[in-house]
C-alpha cells in the first residue's frame, strides 16, 4: 500500500487536480473507466492523495451502484477530500465540505470537456456519417477501447494482491468477459457470482 502524502492539499494542488481531469476527460475514449490506470498513476502512485484500497473500493462501489459508472470519479474525489481533511485535522463539518469539494472538482473536470466535445462531434458525425473517414474512425476505436478496459482490469486486479499469479481472479475475469461478449446474461448475475466466490474465498 502506498502511503498518503503527509501534507494536506493546498489550492495549487486542487487546481492541478482539476486541470488533470480536464485533460483526462479528452482521453476518455470508451468511457471514463478506461482512464482508470492513469488516474491510479496520478492519485495513488505519484501524489499519494488516496490509497490503493480507496481507489479499488471507489470503482467497485460505483460499478455496483445504480447509475452511470462515471460516478467512481466522484468517489475518488470524495476520498481525496476526506484524506485532505484528515491531514488538516478538520472538524466534522469541514470534513464534509472538503469531501464535497473533492467530488465536485473531479466531476466538473471530467465532465465539462467531454460533454462539450461529444455534443459537437456527435452533431458533426451525424451530418457526415457516410464519409469513409468517419466509418474508419469508428472501426479503429474499438480495439483501443478494448485495450484500455483490459488495462483497467489489470490495475484493479493488482490492487487485489499478487496480480500476475492470482489465476482464479484472472480466470473469473476471462469467463465473465466471454459471457458478456457472447451471451445476453444480465450483469447482475455475474456480480452476484463474483460476490459469492469472493465470500467463499475462491477469488
Amino acid at each position: 500500500m502506498i502511503a498518503i502524502t503527509a501534507m494536506p492539499l493546498d489550492w495549487s494542488s486542487w487546481l492541478q487536480l482539476f486541470g488533470y481531469y480536464l485533460l483526462l476527460s479528452l482521453m476518455a475514449v470508451g468511457g471514463a473507466i478506461t482512464t482508470a490506470p492513469d488516474m491510479h498513476r496520478i492519485l495513488v502512485a505519484e501524489h499519494g492523495w488516496i490509497s490503493d484500497p480507496q481507489f479499488g473500493a471507489s470503482i467497485a462501489l460505483a460499478q455496483a451502484a445504480p447509475g452511470p459508472n462515471v460516478l467512481f470519479i466522484a468517489l475518488l474525489g470524495w476520498n481525496v477530500g476526506l484524506n485532505a481533511a484528515a491531514q488538516a485535522g478538520s472538524s466534522a463539518t469541514a470534513t464534509w465540505a472538503w469531501a464535497l469539494m473533492g467530488a465536485a472538482v473531479c466531476m466538473l473536470g471530467i465532465m465539462l470537456p467531454s460533454t462539450t466535445l461529444t455534443l459537437l462531434a456527435t452533431r458533426w458525425a451525424q451530418r457526415n456519417r457516410e464519409r469513409r473517414s468517419v466509418r474508419a474512425f469508428r472501426l479503429g476505436m474499438a480495439p483501443i477501447v478494448v485495450g484500455l478496459v483490459c488495462a483497467t482490469a489489470w490495475v484493479l486486479g493488482r490492487a487485489h494482491g499478487v496480480a500476475a499469479t492470482d489465476w482464479p481472479l484472472w480466470l473469473l475475469s476471462t469467463v465473465c468477459g466471454l459471457l458478456v461478449w457472447r451471451t445476453q446474461l444480465h450483469l447482475l448475475w455475474l456480480l452476484a457470482a463474483g460476490a459469492v466466490l469472493g465470500a467463499m474465498g475462491w477469488v
